[in-house]
């Protein structure tokens, strides 16, 4: 992946195509500004899925070790992995 392209809404809005030809040909992101401020970010839908899935994994990795240590020390006030897979999804939500 290219470093990304910096460029205003304005900037994205005029040339919207050429953003995302550029994310998909070129493997190069557009970060969105508003205001001076980063907003968003353009990339290839491949490498949103790769981030998406890894993100995934990555997640259920930990929560997988999670309710692997409190297992091991115990039942004794725990909640169910679906349960704090619920509650990790209602904080990122």
């Amino acid at each position: 992946m290219s470093d990304p392209v910096i460029a205003s809404m304005a900037e994205v809005r005029s040339h919207l195509a050429d953003v995302i030809d550029r994310a998909r040909r070129d493997e190069t992101p557009t970060i969105i500004t508003r205001r001076g401020k980063q907003e968003a970010v353009v990339i290839d839908i491949i490498e949103y899925r790769r981030l998406s899935q890894l993100a995934e994994q990555v997640e259920d990795s930990w929560l997988n070790r999670l309710a692997d240590e409190a297992e091991s020390e115990g039942s004794e006030g725990s909640i169910s992995l679906e349960e704090m897979a619920a509650m990790l999804r209602a904080h990122h939500a």
